[in-house]
């Protein structure tokens, strides 16, 4: 049985006074901003999601 958004279990992650909320439901990603949950979240599959893991971890996001 596949689980919907509203059993998932999310994870959270803050910096400053912003929170992202993160879940995996099947082989879908999940991300939501903590402060509006009833917003659809957005919806990544598991191959966007890994290039995603991956640019971070190559530091693709740094801003300076």
């Amino acid at each position: 049985m596949t689980k919907s958004v509203e059993q998932a279990e999310w994870r959270r992650s803050c910096g400053n006074s912003s929170c992202v909320e993160v879940a995996k439901i099947d082989d879908r990603y999940l991300i939501r901003d903590s402060k509006n949950p009833d917003v659809p979240p957005l919806e990544f599959t598991s191959n966007e999601w890994e290039a995603f893991t991956a640019g971070i971890a190559r530091g693709d996001f740094h801003f300076e």
